[in-house]
């Protein structure tokens, strides 16, 4: 549970004065896996765990970290930074603070203080979280006020260059342009985006499964090799196709015979996945939540089957959940392999689903799940 007047209390005892705090969300997938990449679509939610961060200038040019989390303290000059992450919690901010000055923001020396209550490694994006909320802190000590499309880039690029994870612009994105009670539909190339809302009688159950399969890291590499080995081949017949989101799945039907069984279905997956993801934020936008569910179910199907991501643990999870009084959906979330499931259930039943979910998966698989009950939250603010 975040605490903000605790971490306004800490900061102010350990570097003495009185921060400014921003807060930025975590997020969960509802449906649109592995299409990002492919310059597709994308339909996250901003979550209630989320990151503080806590800042005030120094006069010392020294940039120094608090992390409450990991009871922790880095100090570097603001203009002596280390080359890279190198694997370190305190990469993700040094990063943001980084890109930022690069990008020509004047970011002075400070102290940070973050806390965080993302659950780690569950899929759920505490790294957007700690980095979107930096980005906050930072750019007001800097009195700046970019767009958050530009933040959610900037953000990335941290990510991508001085950490080093080859990660797509969802996670920041929804962080920094998430809305209450809303999911988001994100067009991954345009960066164009609208709002779905999500009912008041319907919240949000993430199911951690507690696996990671230790393949899943050369798994993703290999997932995206096969989907632009498939690019390749259709973007012989049709040049305009730059991305796979510009294939259809009439371009499979006469020309997935030249691929290898794997890559057309992976290319299946992506294909039908941008479909499936677009007709959720119309059902959303509907309220017809039986649609809804049924896409959700479909993209489960096509993420174990066709892109095979899924492991027995996770569709376990999901069996059990299709079970339960109050489900309207439930699937896989994430990079796969592992992780999480998000449930879409009946507010009013959501508690008892919760427990009937944790012990059928217990009994099934003999492992303690964790299990979230969240709602749609807001972007990144002041608080």
């Amino acid at each position: 549970m975040l605490d903000v007047k605790g971490v306004k209390k800490k900061h102010a005892e350990r570097f003495g004065a009185e921060p400014a705090v921003f807060l930025a969300p975590g997020r969960v997938n509802l449906i649109g896996e592995h299409t990002d990449y492919a310059g597709g679509f994308v339909m996250p939610a901003a979550i209630d765990f989320g990151t503080l961060a806590a800042i005030t200038p120094r006069d010392d040019g020294r940039a120094v970290i608090w992390s409450e989390n990991y009871q922790e303290q880095v100090s570097h000059q603001i203009d002596g930074f280390p080359k890279n992450g190198g694997g370190h919690w305190s990469g993700y901010p040094l990063g943001v603070v980084k890109i930022l000055r690069e990008a020509g923001f004047a970011v002075p020396p400070f102290s940070l203080t973050v806390q965080g209550d993302v659950p780690l490694g569950a899929g759920l994006s505490s790294s957007a979280s700690i980095e979107v909320a930096t980005a906050l802190a930072a750019l007001h000590l800097a009195k700046s006020d970019p767009a958050r499309e530009q933040i959610a880039k900037l953000c990335q690029r941290a990510e991508n260059v001085y950490v080093g994870a080859n990660v797509g612009i969802m996670d920041q994105f929804i962080a920094c342009a998430g809305a209450e009670n809303h999911a988001l539909l994100l067009d991954c190339r345009s960066l164009e985006y609208r709002l779905a809302p999500i009912p008041n009688n319907v919240s949000l159950v993430i199911a951690n499964t507690m696996v990671k399969h230790a393949h899943a890291g050369g798994e993703y590499g290999i997932r995206r090799s096969e989907v632009e080995e498939g690019t390749e081949i259709l973007r012989s017949h049709r040049p305009e196709i730059i991305l796979l989101r510009d294939a259809t799945t009439q371009d499979l039907e006469k020309w997935g015979a030249e691929m290898p069984d794997n890559v057309l279905r992976r290319c299946r997956h992506i294909i039908t996945e941008n479909l499936r993801t677009v007709a959720a934020a119309d059902a959303l936008a509907a309220g017809n939540m039986k649609k809804l569910g049924d896409l959700m179910a479909a993209a489960h199907a096509s993420y174990r089957d066709d892109f095979e991501a899924s492991c027995e643990e996770a569709d376990i999870m999901v069996e059990a959940a299709q079970r339960l009084p109050g489900l309207i959906g439930a699937r896989l979330t994430g990079g796969g392999f592992g992780g999480c499931t998000v449930n879409l259930v009946q507010a009013d039943l959501a508690v008892d689903f919760a427990r009937r979910l944790h012990d059928e998966y217990r009994a099934r698989t003999a492992i303690d799940a964790e299990i979230y009950r969240s709602h749609a939250s807001a972007a990144a603010h002041a608080v």
